[in-house]
């Protein structure tokens, strides 16, 4: 006997498998003791209307039945001695196309320029405390990328790119918990990422892959419209069957360097903006309607959007229990990000609110070419590290101060670490952003009764949502639309957004390039 079920419960119930048992046995006329295998398959909660519920997928079978294995793991294989493909990148897109690769037959050689996600704590330390900032180790570069210390959210709508559950399983098969598979927004958490990172090294290095970290890509080895290889800062050269270059949303200087080879690319649309952060329990008594939400409910999170004059102003990487980061990647700038431990237990809930940005918005920055919104984006980060005495401290708001055009007198406590100092963030903010903002946050208001609070700050500035750049490539090979071998992967090269999108894509780009090689 097998059965799938869904079943709609309190949540009490629901975190309760005999009460569930219960549930079950009345809708399908079963003995409760005859229901001896009873397994959750997926959940979400509902929280519409004051009586919240939570849905439950299940899986019923008896002893007879012997389901299939829930997490296929990948055969990879012993590449050692094979043909090379070089990863640009140990993020998610980086990391993901080499396990694809190894899989496939081939051997990946990641080329990154951080480090290891037990050195890059320092560097993370660094930034929190001290104020300094490692242009190659960040909460944006090393091992892992900027998800590895950056949340751990796995929720992505990428379903038509690839495998989500695919990605899923390859995590589950590092260390992962099960229950990623299970959540309908599924969450590692920044304080567990690190040691599924690892595994996924050994399993690389294992296999016959290699990893080089403080390595920086400097150079590409074009011949005739073929990449033939590269160089990296330490003098090296590197050749291969193929190039995937996963670098990140943030690795400004390979888009210098591609523009200097005048190996085409693109700006494209960004969104910018601020972090919002409320105490996590004014979101929990908006979103469950109630002064506790109890020992059942995790912490609430939120979604919300609004068009102010044709563009949307939108949650973007929104953090329960979470705590601000700052991301800068280079020295005289402020970037603001969040993230979650698996638990989400800490006191605050924070948000990007960010302003849709198209090229025809910033007409001044036309002169700019193909770096018009990568220098938008970097005058906005300029800018609040000068409002905030040029250190990583960021300038702050409170919330309906800031709609007010009125600079707070005061700051409630805060989770950004390196500290937060009052700014009149709406007259700093340039004026294609800062007007949507307020338009944005009081419209919030109406449909969150309130969320628009002077118990809740802005955090400046919020403007890595993705890639700047687009390194436009061919839609069936993947290649680079000018350079054969060359792949443009992820974030970076603006085809991804998250960790999970990131890790399809490598896996897709890893697939192209080997059909490719394979063939030869």
């Amino acid at each position: 006997m097998y059965i799938e079920q869904n079943i709609t419960t309190k949540p009490e119930q629901a975190a309760d498998i005999d009460k569930i048992k219960v549930i079950l046995s009345k809708q399908l006329n079963i003995p409760v003791g005859d229901l001896k295998n009873v397994k959750i398959l997926k959940r979400s909660i509902d929280a519409r209307s004051r009586d919240i519920k939570v849905q439950l997928k299940l899986a019923i079978y008896d002893d007879a039945y012997k389901p299939e294995q829930n997490i296929i793991s990948a055969e990879y294989k012993n590449v050692k001695n094979s043909k090379t493909v070089l990863v640009i990148g140990a993020g998610p897109g980086g990391l993901f196309a080499a396990l694809k690769l190894i899989e496939l037959g081939l051997k990946p050689i990641i080329i990154e320029r951080g480090k290891n996600v037990q050195d890059r704590r320092r560097d993370l330390a660094a930034i929190n405390k001290a104020h300094i900032v490692n242009p190659d180790s960040n909460y944006c570069f090393g091992e892992g990328g900027a998800g590895t210390y950056s949340d751990g959210k796995l929720y992505t709508r990428s379903n038509k790119r690839g495998s989500i559950n695919k990605i899923l399983e390859v995590l589950v098969c590092h260390g992962a918990s099960e229950e990623i598979l299970v959540e309908a927004h599924p969450h590692i958490g920044t304080n567990k990422l690190p040691k599924i990172i690892v595994a996924m090294r050994e399993t690389i290095l294992n296999h016959g892959g290699e990893i080089h970290f403080n390595t920086r890509l400097t150079d590409l080895i074009v011949e005739g419209g073929k990449i033939k290889g590269i160089e990296t800062n330490n003098h090296d050269k590197f050749f291969a069957e193929a190039v995937i270059l996963a670098t990140g949303h943030s690795a400004r200087d390979i888009f210098e360097l591609l523009e200097r080879k005048k190996i085409l690319i693109e700006a494209k649309p960004l969104a910018l903006g601020v972090r919002a952060e409320h105490p996590q329990h004014i979101i929990d008594q908006i979103q469950y309607h109630c002064d506790n939400r109890g020992d059942y409910l995790p912490p609430a999170s939120y979604g919300l959007v609004h068009q102010v004059n044709s563009r949307g102003v939108y949650s973007f990487c929104m953090c329960p229990g979470g705590i601000i980061a700052p991301c800068a990647t280079s020295p005289g700038e402020v970037v603001t990000n969040g993230w979650s431990p698996s638990k989400r237990n800490n006191p605050f809930a924070n948000s990007g609110i960010v302003v849709e940005i198209q090229l025809e918005d910033i007409p001044e920055y036309k002169k700019y070419g193909v770096f018009s919104m990568l220098k938008f984006q970097q005058d906005m980060e300029k800018m609040a590290y000068n409002a905030g005495g040029k250190t990583q401290t960021a300038p702050a708001q409170r919330i309906v101060d800031f709609c007010n055009g009125k600079t707070s007198s005061d700051l409630p406590a805060c989770s950004y670490q390196p500290g937060i100092i009052p700014s009149p963030l709406h007259e700093l903010l340039p004026k294609q952003i800062a007007p949507k903002l307020k338009e944005g946050f009081r419209a919030f208001g109406k449909k969150m009764h309130g969320y628009f609070s002077n118990e809740a700050i802005i955090v400046g500035v919020e403007s890595r949502t993705s890639s700047p750049i687009r390194i436009p490539r061919d839609n069936q090979s993947l290649e680079h639309i000018q350079i054969e071998g060359l792949y443009p992967c992820g974030e970076g090269a603006g085809y991804a957004g998250g960790i999970v999108s990131a890790a399809i894509d490598g896996e897709k780009c890893a697939e192209m390039a080997s059909i490719k090689i394979l063939q030869h």
